[in-house]
């Protein structure tokens, strides 16, 4: 099995291992298992934050090489590329990405801990990710590049709207290696951490996350992916619908909890 994951409590930890085959590049079956593994996280009550990390010293090499080798009959690319992952018309659900999750649309936070590269799909794949948490050692680049294979999982969309246009136009089309401390320095990775403790890191910022009141934490993800592009007033209204009903849910008990523990002489920091 070349996915699976290890939970503990309200955090769980999505790891892929086909490490010893092919440094985790992804091949129709892992990505089948990391679109379950997935969806079985955000559909369960208990579970708050998950983190997807890569065994073996490798986040995601990319797309199987030796996969799309096999696609070069034209027939074979429709049946399973053309039409097996084309979007459908409308709001109906898409079919999973060329790396799995890349196209769900989930309720609940996914931090990608980074070490190694995460280059080509693997770099498309960290991008779905709301943070990502990169070992010093670790790094990304559009290195299908080299082989003629274009982004077709959300690199060319997400890149620009985390490091800006041209930036991304310039990493793109060079195919380059954009080491660690870079990509921290532009804003394609919140967190650096040694070599090695990408995981640890990733499952602590995750444990901190999921011990605040869960219904805020998701409206306000909700809002930043879903308000992203609109004009001031348009996403104002995205923040506030998806805000009112998490502030009615959980607002309250909150502020008396905040207001009790000012009354015992408790600190902003500590509440």
């Amino acid at each position: 099995m070349t996915v699976r994951t290890e939970k503990d409590g309200a955090v769980w930890t999505v790891i892929h291992s086909r490490f010893d085959a092919a440094r985790n590049a992804m091949d129709p079956d892992s990505a089948d298992a990391l679109v379950e593994q997935l969806q079985a996280f955000d559909r369960d009550p208990q579970a708050r934050i998950a983190v997807l990390w890569g065994e073996g010293g490798a986040f995601c090499a990319g797309w199987d090489l030796k996969y799309a080798s096999t696609l070069a009959d034209r027939e074979r690319f429709d049946q399973d590329i053309v039409r097996g992952l084309a979007f459908p018309m409308g709001a109906n659900a898409a079919p999973r990405g060329p790396l799995g999750p890349t196209r769900l649309e989930l309720s609940k936070p996914v931090i990608a801990a980074v070490e190694g590269p995460a280059v080509a799909g693997g770099m498309e794949l960290a991008l779905w990710c709301d943070i990502r948490v990169m070992a010093e050692s670790a790094y990304f680049g559009v290195y299908c590049r080299r082989w003629g294979i274009p982004l077709l999982d959300g690199g060319a969309v997400r890149l620009p709207r985390l490091v800006g246009q041209g930036r991304a136009m310039e990493i793109i089309l060079t195919g380059r290696k954009v080491p660690a401390e870079e990509a921290l320095r532009i804003g394609m990775c919140e967190q650096l951490v040694p070599h090695g403790e990408a995981r640890q890191a990733a499952e602590a910022m995750a444990r901190e996350i999921a011990r605040f009141p869960q219904a805020a934490v998701r409206a306000d993800r909700r809002t930043v992916h879903e308000s992203h592009g609109l004009p001031l007033r348009d996403a104002m209204r995205v923040e506030w619908a998806n805000g009112v009903e998490a502030h009615h849910q959980e607002g309250a008990d909150g502020a008396g909890r905040f207001a009790a523990g000012l009354g015992r002489g408790g600190d902003f920091g500590r509440i």
